[in-house]
């Protein structure tokens, strides 16, 4: 064998056993990582959600900054903003809803009369609703009377009456919050020199700001959507007589930050609500009927016109992303989804998509021997004819 294929193949088999190396550890890491994660939730949760609202405060904090404000300042009005607008959205949903807790076990009834028209046709149907609802009037009284009691009225009032690992994870959120934005333009700044070269550099501010504008666009302007969404609905059932409005209406603006699924939530609750207002079934599901109207404008019109094709993301992977964060985070894990996706999407598409099937049939791990031998015959036989 001329000795310069054997130096070739010599190479190729080290490089095929550091390439099948790569592979193991990727795949334990990626076969661990859902469990470490989930594991880990108290951690890792509140420091994911933390990163993922200050990218999306990065804009507010950097015009901030523009005007001349310090950056310290700037951060903590950048948080203040953001937490006032959280206490706004628990001020309207929370505090009502707890009215609406408060009076499930004596709307029951009501809610049984109205679906009993329905529930006719259906006796195996009936028995099964009849005990659930005997169970839940049961056990909700003294809960709702409880909830009743130490209803929270703002952040400040939920900090304090939550449990204490939930109180320690808001409050490392928002310092993670504070301290990412104060650090955000001299960690830029870091990250950018320490490149090598002048591409490099240019390459990472380029990811670096494709992440922020993408993730804050996306937030900002879906925000915006579902708060519209939400008014829409209120303005509707306050039209049609349906007791608190702007809760429902708040409700309804949260759920659509979960794709597919948030809609499905938003009406189930609406109807739920509807039967407990409502003494006609007719009258009585249409809340949830208005709603589904409206979002159907909204997600077939108003969102693919709004978002354009720059933001716009696979329905494929969202459902995948969906089902993996819910999985492991439940549903702040679910709310996070499309904003993680959004993150990784970009940070792809400005540095290249890894091309693991070149990486596992060309010279990767699955390339043999042998076919390394054909090649280099067929280059020998090329050259020689």
């Amino acid at each position: 064998m001329n000795p310069l294929h054997q130096i070739e193949i010599d190479d190729f088999r080290r490089d095929r056993l550091l390439a099948a190396l790569t592979l193991i550890l990727g795949a334990a890491f990626c076969l661990g990582l859902p469990f470490a994660l989930q594991a880990g939730a108290e951690f890792f949760l509140p420091l994911t959600a933390a990163i993922v609202i200050s990218i999306a405060l990065v804009p507010l904090l950097e015009w901030l900054e523009r005007h001349r404000v310090p950056s310290a300042l700037a951060s903590f009005l950048s948080l203040s903003a953001f937490l006032m607008l959280v206490n706004a959205a628990l001020a309207i949903i929370v505090v009502p809803a707890t009215g609406w807790f408060g009076r499930l076990p004596e709307a029951i009834p009501r809610i049984q009369s109205n679906l009993a028209p329905l529930i006719d046709f259906y006796s195996t149907l009936q028995r099964f609703v009849e005990r659930t609802l005997t169970s839940v009037a049961s056990g909700t009284e003294a809960t709702a009377q409880a909830v009743a009691d130490t209803t929270p009225t703002s952040v400040v009032d939920y900090f304090i009456s939550a449990a204490p690992a939930v109180a320690i994870q808001l409050f490392f959120a928002i310092l993670v919050i504070f301290f990412f934005l104060a650090g955000w333009t001299r960690l830029r700044q870091r990250t950018i020199r320490r490149r090598g070269s002048f591409d490099g550099a240019m390459q990472t501010a380029r990811v670096i700001q494709n992440v922020v504008d993408a993730t804050a666009d996306y937030l900002a302007t879906i925000t915006m959507i579902n708060a519209i969404l939400g008014l829409v609905v209120a303005l509707l059932l306050w039209a049609l007589g349906m007791p608190s409005p702007f809760m429902w209406g708040g409700i309804v603006s949260i759920c659509n930050f979960v794709p597919y699924l948030g809609p499905i939530v938003a009406s189930v609750l609406l109807g739920l609500g509807g039967l407990m207002t409502f003494d006609v079934v007719g009258l009585a599901l249409l809340p949830a009927i208005i709603f589904i109207g409206v979002h159907t404008i909204e997600a077939n019109l108003i969102t693919p016109l709004v978002l354009g094709k720059r933001l716009t993301i696979n329905p494929l992977l969202i459902l995948v992303s969906l089902s993996f964060w819910g999985w492991i985070w439940g549903a702040p894990g679910a709310l996070l989804a499309v904003p993680l996706l959004l993150i990784l999407q970009t940070i792809l598409q400005s540095t290249g998509t890894p091309d693991l099937a070149g990486f596992l049939f060309e010279r990767g791990t699955l390339t043999t021997a042998e076919e390394m031998r054909e090649r280099l015959f067929r280059k020998d036989n090329d050259r020689d004819g």
